[in-house]
């Protein structure tokens, strides 16, 4: 290993966050470390819903705010609601400035869906279901053309050099590599923005390169990691066996297609008054009930969309297509996938962590807006507050000159992590830590990531997931009550009190871990 200095603020990340950082912190200069050819991996690309923001005469942020309220089940922060549905506003301005082609009205308004637990439409698309690639598109080559931002691909972090009190810098490998071949590159400021770990379950929506390891990497420099529990399912993956599953946008039940089983019964009228717009969590737990029941659960666009799903929604028309299913004449099977975490590394409002060096936003972060239930569409909104939050903090402390690039020295070899270990821990998750969880699957979940952990200590990058998984496993074994995404069967109820926040160190968390190893041993 050697080690390379730059005045470059560094970014860990290439998704919304990462990119918008960067663009908000120019003309101070940056270096931004991306797994992937910018703008590939990322799930931000992957995004089909939009951006939730109340953009109509007859919306406001404060009505944005209360659904965020009641979406999140007790456990938001009502002042970062207030923050950040105040803000919605001006960042979609700023994207369309940016050359973002939103769709809108031959009159010239934005045109606007209705998304699950929001009580107006106030959801800003693009061509339907393709909002995150054309945010990225356009911001990406925004970036390509902003001298102050070094954009390094091929390249992974895999662990931050930190005293447990503050970070001063980050060891970096080529993309894959399990840890040979590496480089400590040390930097003026350091902002994490490498995703969430939905990836880390067998079932999920995210790209193979989110797996928590930026919340794990995190962790194990000693951050605090808050509301790690919450994990939130889609309850409309399109079930046909692909990894990652291919997602059936929530826009489409706004549009009113409905969910059905094998006989053709509407499910959702007997579980919620919203039916298909009840908050998230409540769809997926129901869609996840008949799957185990054998029901075959799907969602029917025929009636409300029919063919011209084609052009409305080609993402979903096209994933579907492409495995063999016509949504214009038949429902489409789907499944609860992991889609998003909730928790993350702990930030404040200008996207600190508590690591001095250390700003985090995108859904590596925990901001306390999401709460134990993310509202529809909210992810984006977040990832451009926080990534411009961390940048508005930054740079006072940066000087805005000229920087030479940085050059790695790194070896394009890599090694990659050993799959069965990776297919294994996501298992694990899958079965113990998922949709519906207890605690007698929980500590086995955390005896069997241990027994993992201790068979691979020679990748860093399995050290961080098994990092991360510890740390979700362990917050939802401590909190003994159903509230939101985290459902458990032995504590079917909500506490009576407001829900608190969960805030964990992996020491912590491992001290757990560790009582219950010795029970399994």
């Amino acid at each position: 290993m050697h080690e390379v200095s730059t005045d470059r603020v560094v970014i860990i990340g290439a998704g919304l966050a990462a990119v918008y950082a960067a663009l908000m912190l120019s003309p101070c200069p940056v270096i931004m470390i991306s797994p992937e050819p910018l703008g590939t991996g990322a799930s931000s690309s992957w995004a089909q819903g939009g951006i939730a923001a109340a953009m109509a005469e007859t919306d406001s942020a404060a009505a944005h705010a209360r659904d965020t309220i009641r979406a999140g089940a007790g456990s938001v922060l009502s002042d970062m609601a207030a923050f950040v549905t105040k803000e919605a506003r001006e960042h979609v301005l700023a994207l369309q400035d940016f050359g973002t082609r939103f769709d809108r009205s031959d009159e010239g308004a934005f045109l606007l869906s209705r998304e699950a637990a929001h009580s107006a439409a106030r959801v800003v698309r693009v061509k339907g279901d393709q909002a995150g690639a054309e945010i990225m598109r356009a911001l990406v080559a925004e970036l390509r053309q902003t001298p102050s931002v070094q954009v390094v691909e091929g390249i992974t972090a895999i662990k931050l050099e930190s005293d447990g009190e503050r970070v001063d810098g980050v060891h970096l490998s080529s993309a894959g590599s399990a840890g040979t071949g590496t480089v400590l590159l040390r930097g003026s400021a350091y902002v994490l923005a490498s995703g969430g770990a939905a990836g880390l379950y067998d079932l999920t929506t995210n790209p193979k390169q989110v797996r928590g390891q930026g919340v794990g990497m995190a962790a194990r420099a000693g951050a605090r990691i808050a509301d790690a529990e919450f994990v939130q399912f889609h309850p409309t993956s399109i079930d046909v066996g692909d990894d990652p599953a291919p997602l059936a946008t929530e826009a489409l039940r706004g549009e009113g297609a409905v969910l059905i089983n094998n006989q053709g019964h509407q499910f959702m009228l007997e579980q919620h008054p919203d039916a298909e717009l009840a908050p998230r969590d409540v769809v997926a737990r129901a869609v996840y009930q008949q799957t185990q029941a054998g029901n075959r659960p799907a969602l029917d666009t025929r009636a409300s969309i029919g063919s011209d799903i084609v052009s409305r929604f080609p993402t979903v028309a096209q994933a579907c297509i492409r495995n063999g299913l016509n949504p214009s004449t038949s429902p489409i099977p789907v499944a609860a996938a992991a889609h998003y975490h909730m928790g993350g590394v702990a930030t404040d409002k200008t996207g600190r962590t508590s690591l001095a060096g250390l700003w985090a936003c995108g859904e590596v972060a925990s901001t306390g807006l999401h709460g134990a239930n993310r509202l529809a569409s909210n992810g984006l909104l977040e990832a451009l507050v926080f990534a411009r939050a961390c940048a508005r903090d930054i740079a006072p402390r940066i000087q805005s000159r000229d920087v030479g690039p940085v050059v790695l020295g790194l070896s394009d070899q890599a090694r990659g992590d050993d799959p069965a270990a990776v297919a294994a821990l996501r298992k694990v998750m899958t079965n113990g830590v998922g949709v519906v969880r207890d605690g007698d699957g929980l500590r086995l979940a955390l005896s069997e990531i241990a027994r993992l952990e201790a068979e691979n200590t020679n990748s860093p990058a399995f050290l961080n997931m098994a990092a991360a998984a510890t740390m979700i496993a362990a917050a939802a074994l401590q909190r003994q009550e159903s509230r939101g995404a985290h459902c458990r069967s032995d504590f079917p109820q909500a506490a009576p009190s407001p829900g608190q926040r969960s805030v964990l160190t992996l020491s912590q968390a491992l001290d757990i871990r560790n009582t219950i190893s010795k029970d399994f041993a």
